[in-house]
């Protein structure tokens, strides 16, 4: 046995996380070993707790939004270097030789692991990946701050970069929770005119410092009205139903409805909605190890990062109950302190 790893685990389905070790067995020959510094706290840390998508194993331990430093190196591990800062997010091992892989898509790939499935997270001490998937930080972002970029930063991003955006695109952005806030900046920087839509009108001013030119209230059916044609893409980042068939009638011909957000009951939008003006209704996951790349460059570049709440992680039920009752602004990071 190698020296066990400390973390934060829960037993069963919702429960508080509790002290926990394991042997994690040899490093794989491509694996990497991360010392977590830091560990963001996504929502999705909460659906796999609370096995909503029905693939969680126990006990678990979250966590998918890593920052630390390499500790250890397979033989075959590349990319990285010993004491390298690095990041790990939602995945962390793909096979990388079906054609989703080979053609850079690695975050398409069928065998693709998460993190958090399949194998422990990183709510602890240490955690491995396959080197593919670790990350480094560049110079530029602030190491305590970066862990969120890393799921969410990504989720919101890859749209940006994968579609083909333009700097001059209108873009709306639904929700300025922890994906939207990150949206509404990375719109920003583009270059885009971005509009943000909130069922709080009390975050008109936030949404506006965090980069809207303009801010609609979700569910005001005449404001949404108002808009018909008018966007070039809207990101749905809340997992929540809403008024399908008004914001597709919001797009512009060519326009595009694109789901980052994970509302459990289906889309329903008639086909005659999207044939009339060419529109498009789609969705994707987080991104390809080079869009994280790309990502991590562009927000160091034009100093994009997450507004976060920290808790040391021997706080970590505390900070998913925060987050449970809606009330993180807007992004909670985990300082590891074993």
């Amino acid at each position: 046995m190698g020296t066990p790893y400390r973390a934060w685990a829960a037993t069963s389905v919702g429960a508080a996380l509790e002290p926990f070790e394991y042997d994690p067995g040899p490093l794989g020959a491509d694996e990497v070993e991360i010392r977590v510094e830091h560990c963001g706290v996504c929502h999705s840390d909460l659906s796999m707790l609370d096995n909503e998508w029905g693939f969680t194993a126990y006990p678990f331990v979250p966590g998918h939004e890593a920052v630390g430093r390499v500790t250890a190196l397979g033989e075959h591990a590349k990319g990285v270097a010993l004491g390298q800062r690095v990041g790990l997010g939602w995945n962390a091992r793909s096979c990388l030789h079906c054609s989703a892989c080979l053609a850079g898509d690695q975050h398409l790939c069928r065998e693709v692991q998460p993190t958090l499935g399949g194998r422990h997270g990183a709510f602890a001490e240490k955690v491995r990946a396959h080197w593919v998937w670790v990350a480094p930080l560049p110079e530029g972002l602030d190491a305590a701050e970066s862990g969120p970029l890393l799921c969410g930063g990504i989720t919101v991003f890859a749209p940006l970069r994968e579609l083909g955006i333009a700097p001059t695109a209108r873009v709306g952005v639904i929700g300025i929770g922890g994906l939207g806030h990150m949206a509404l900046k990375f719109c920003r920087a583009w270059g885009c005119e971005v509009t943000a839509f909130t069922t709080s009108a009390s975050k008109e001013e936030e949404a506006r410092a965090f980069g809207a030119h303009r801010v609609v209230t979700t569910g005001d059916a005449a404001a949404l009205k108002k808009l018909a044609g008018s966007f070039d893409l809207i990101i749905d980042t809340v997992n929540a139903s809403l008024d399908w068939p008004g914001l597709v009638g919001a797009l512009a011909p060519k326009g595009r409805l694109h789901v980052v957000g994970v509302p459990l009951q289906p889309i329903a939008v008639s086909a005659f909605s999207l044939i009339s003006g060419q529109k498009a209704l789609s969705g994707s996951p987080t991104g390809s190890r080079g869009a994280i790349d790309s990502m991590l460059g562009f927000a160091a570049r034009h100093g994009v990062a997450p507004q976060t709440e920290h808790f040391p992680m021997s706080r970590v039920n505390e900070a998913l109950e925060h987050l449970r009752a809606g009330k993180a602004r807007y992004r909670i990071v985990l300082d590891a302190d074993f």
